[in-house]
């Protein structure tokens, strides 16, 4: 992935994107690549580098419709490699076009958010489910925090992400939860010696309060609107 485009926003201080632009059999793709640096824990969904562990780059990487390619760790890694990261990162994938993405902000929080809602519904569904589906994702959440969650207020901030995720679709007034492949990743300042760890990161938590408003208008700012 090459080719750094000048941001069409201002940047921000503590989760800044980069826009990545790159042709793949073809096709123009774009991407927006977070070098967090050192410092981060991050919990995600995320084919590549998901669960909680350290990291230090989040890439959100456009590709193209009718994706087919059954390795997409690899191939997120690979896209990683040729933007000149280094060490552990997190990957996520989209169909839809990154360069519009949201942006949202609240007490210290950034979140930053793509969406495309041409397959969206419910989460609970009589549709039947499936394992190892590799589609990429609609609406792919990515947030930082300048704070030291503990891992349990980690999973506490994605369902918090969630919640407010849902909220903003019935907002822009859309009848649904989200899309099948929806991903998320919240990243949370690595503890250093005397820094409080924080245990809560619900919605009315101080924090998780925090990040409820900035994705909430993440989401707002990267759906269209509504039907």
């Amino acid at each position: 992935m090459t080719a750094a485009i000048p941001l069409p926003r201002p940047a921000t201080d503590l989760l800044t994107v980069e826009q990545l632009s790159r042709v793949e059999d073809g096709e123009r793709l774009h991407g927006l690549l977070w070098r967090a640096g050192d410092g981060w824990r991050m919990v995600s969904s995320a084919v590549l580098g998901g669960g909680v562990g350290t990291r230090s780059f989040v890439l959100n990487a456009q590709v193209a419709h009718g994706y087919r390619r059954t390795d997409p760790d690899r191939h997120l890694a690979e896209l990683a490699r040729a933007a000149g990261t280094r060490g552990p990162g997190v990957g996520l994938m989209t169909a839809a076009d990154v360069r519009a993405y949201g942006h949202g902000r609240d007490g210290g929080v950034e979140a930053v958010a793509t969406a495309g809602l041409g397959v969206r519904g419910w989460a609970a569904s009589p549709v039947a489910g499936r394992d190892g589906d590799t589609r990429p994702g609609t609406i792919n959440i990515v947030a930082a925090l300048p704070a030291a969650l503990s891992d349990a207020a980690l999973v506490n901030a994605v369902a918090t992400a969630t919640e407010a995720k849902v909220q903003a679709l019935l907002d822009a007034g859309y009848d649904c939860s989200g899309t099948p492949t929806d991903a998320v990743c919240v990243a949370a300042r690595s503890p250093l010696a005397g820094d409080e760890v924080h245990a809560f990161a619900g919605p009315r938590s101080l924090w998780g309060a925090r990040l409820a408003r900035a994705v909430h208008r993440a989401v707002r700012d990267a759906v269209p609107a509504g039907p």
